[in-house]
C-alpha cells in the first residue's frame, strides 16, 4: 500500500508541476515531468520509478493536454521518462553512485532514447524523421535549463531527504 501511494504521488507532482511552469511559458525548457521521475527511482525504487516514468505523460497528456499526444510526444516520454527512473535508481542505489552523477547520466542516456524514439516513431505517424542525434544536439541545448535544474535540484533534495536504502 505504501508504494502505491508513493507511485501516487510522484504522479500528482509529474501532473500538477509541469502545469505551474507551462502557465509561465517555461515547461519546454525546464522539462518539470522529469524531477519526480527522478526522484521517483531514488526514493521509490526503479519499478516504482519505472511505473511513474510510463503513466504520468500519458495521464498528463489526456487531462491537461501536456505533453501533446499528437503528435505523439506523450508517447514517446512513456519510454523516455521510464529510463530516466530506473537509471538513476540503478546509478544511485545500487551503484552508490554520487546523486548528481546520477542524475546527469540518467538524463544522458534518456535524451538518446528520446531521440531514437522520434527517429523510429514520427514517420509512422506521418512526420519528419528526426535524426536519433537530435537530443544529444538541439534537444539537448534546447533542455539544457532543465537538465542543469535536475542535475542541482535533485541532489539537493535527496541531501535533504535522505532515501531509505
Amino acid at each position: 500500500m505504501r508504494r502505491l501511494a508513493q507511485i501516487g504521488l510522484f504522479v500528482a507532482i509529474g501532473i500538477v508541476l509541469p502545469m505551474a511552469f507551462h502557465a509561465v511559458g517555461m515547461g519546454r525548457a525546464f522539462l518539470p515531468m522529469h524531477i519526480p521521475v527522478l526522484l521517483a527511482g531514488i526514493y521509490a525504487g526503479w519499478r516504482s520509478g519505472l511505473v511513474v516514468g510510463a503513466v504520468t505523460p500519458i495521464l498528463s497528456g489526456v487531462l491537461t493536454g501536456m505533453p501533446p499526444l499528437v503528435p505523439p510526444t506523450a508517447f514517446a516520454m512513456m519510454v523516455e521518462l521510464p529510463v530516466y527512473a530506473v537509471l538513476v535508481a540503478v546509478f544511485y542505489r545500487r551503484m552508490r553512485l554520487n546523486p548528481a552523477v546520477s542524475v546527469g547520466l540518467s538524463v544522458l542516456v534518456g535524451r538518446v532514447v528520446y531521440g531514437l524514439i522520434g527517429y523510429s516513431m514520427f514517420p509512422l505517424v506521418g512526420l519528419p524523421r528526426v535524426s536519433p542525434l537530435y537530443p544529444v544536439t538541439a534537444g539537448l541545448v534546447g533542455s539544457l535549463p532543465g537538465i542543469l535544474v535536475q542535475i542541482i535540484l535533485v541532489p539537493l533534495i535527496v541531501s535533504r531527504l535522505r532515501p531509505k536504502e
